[in-house]
């Protein structure tokens, strides 16, 4: 009986021995195959020619190249008003005109003090010949004729100051009728009929109407401070008008501002732009003042260029290592605390495209060009034929480093289709 125990003992150690051995096998099997580097799905794209056009896009409004506001230099009611709002004039027509009974009573008033100073002058120049005949015989005095001819200089600067009130008069009843100085339309009316405008000659006073070619239309557009060191005289442009959502009208660039708008001076909102005006090329659409635009200009066109998807194109900083610093945001990069310009200057952040070889992925370093709303630019970097890594976004901007594993899957359907959104 104690040999059977023995050996029902030693049997029992001999199973447990072998499930400790299975359990270690099993429990190494778990721990290298979670070790197996992952696999990242991706879409890629062959680098390819394309024809880029960069285009820089803003907002703005409609407005007349040449238009005119019209505002009396003198004041009073408006006693006559013959145009309505959107109604065409020709240069030279009667626009408006004030009330001028006071401007009529100024002039009668200074012509008579004219009137009395002409006579004053006709007086003391007939006094001062007749003296001045008497001092060259040595028949009057020197004082009696500095007398004489004191009075005669005054009568003369008398009669000149009121010739100038009279001008002066006559000018302000001028102006009490405007004539349209242009040819063009009524494009926004302010006063009406019997209402009292201001007129001022130093300063600008009620503004009555606009007078505008509509003929000859731009879109103003404000552009940013980045954007418009791209932007030329001469560039092509596709303005699409809010109350034409069908059309596209043509434009070309033909001003552009020297100096820039800023608002929001000394605040996080802080935005500096400088103002584009563009021509309005075709006529086959009837635009007005004021309304809302998006331009695309066309800075540039570029044929026959090797291009990637502009999805491709990711900013990685180099790897370094973590001695005393902390990491600047990029996944896996870090700066030492204590590392100079230089360093630091290596550590910036470096375009990139991830090429796909032998089922792995290879951070490629690239120059880039001018891209447009598909495509960039490659001048430098990867060559025609290479395949680069269009998808996903995510894979493309955190996952995927150099060296990475990577299983190719085709692309979405949604993917080709234009405005689709894009993957990741």
């Amino acid at each position: 009986m104690a040999t059977n125990g023995k050996k029902s003992k030693k049997k029992k150690v001999i199973i447990f021995s072998v499930i400790g051995v299975v359990l270690i096998a099993l429990g190494l099997i778990l721990f290298l195959g979670s070790k197996k580097e992952p696999v990242l799905p991706v879409q890629v794209e062959k680098v390819a020619r394309h024809t880029i056009t960069q285009v820089v896009t803003a907002t703005g409004k409609i407005q007349p190249e040449v238009q005119v506001k019209i505002s009396p230099e003198v004041s009073g009611e408006i006693v006559a008003l013959p145009v309505k709002e959107g109604q065409r004039v020709k240069k030279g027509d009667l626009l408006m005109k004030i009330k001028p009974d006071a401007y009529v009573a100024q002039r009668d008033q200074y012509s008579a003090v004219l009137l009395q100073s002409k006579a004053n002058l006709t007086k003391y120049e007939l006094d001062y010949k007749r003296v001045d005949n008497l001092y060259k015989k040595g028949m009057v005095s020197e004082a009696e004729y500095e007398q004489s001819h004191a009075l005669y200089e005054s009568s003369r600067a008398e009669y000149a100051r009121a010739k100038a009130s009279l001008d002066q008069a006559e000018e302000s009843l001028r102006k009490t009728t405007i004539f349209s100085p242009m040819e063009g339309t009524v494009s926004q009316l302010n006063s009406e009929l019997g209402e009292r405008v201001l007129g001022t000659a130093q300063f600008q006073g009620t503004d009555v109407m606009t007078i505008a070619d509509l003929s000859r239309m731009e879109a103003r557009v404000d552009v940013s401070e980045n954007d418009v060191i791209l932007v030329s005289v001469g560039d092509t442009a596709r303005v699409s008008i809010d109350a034409f959502p069908d059309r596209k009208v043509n434009a070309m660039v033909y001003e552009i501002a020297n100096t820039a708008k800023s608002k929001g001076l000394g605040t996080q909102e802080e935005v500096t732009n400088f103002e584009v005006k563009m021509r309005v090329i075709d006529k086959s659409v009837q635009l007005r003042p004021g309304m809302s635009m998006t331009a695309d200009v066309e800075t540039e066109t570029r044929q026959n260029v090797l291009a990637v998807p502009i999805q491709s194109v990711t900013a990685r900083a180099p790897k370094t290592e973590m001695k005393e610093g902390s990491t600047d945001g990029q996944s896996g990069t870090f700066i030492t605390a204590s590392a100079g310009p230089k360093a630091r200057a290596e550590n910036k952040p470096k375009e990139i495209v991830f090429v796909v070889e032998n089922s792995q992925a290879k951070a490629v370093p690239v120059k880039r060009g001018i891209s447009d709303g598909a495509f960039i630019e490659i001048i430098e970097g990867v060559g025609e034929g290479a395949e680069v890594v269009s998808g996903s976004y995510k894979a493309i901007n955190r996952e995927l480093e150099d060296g990475a594993k990577v299983k190719i899957e085709e692309q979405k359907k949604m993917a080709n289709k234009p405005g689709a959104p894009s993957n990741g």
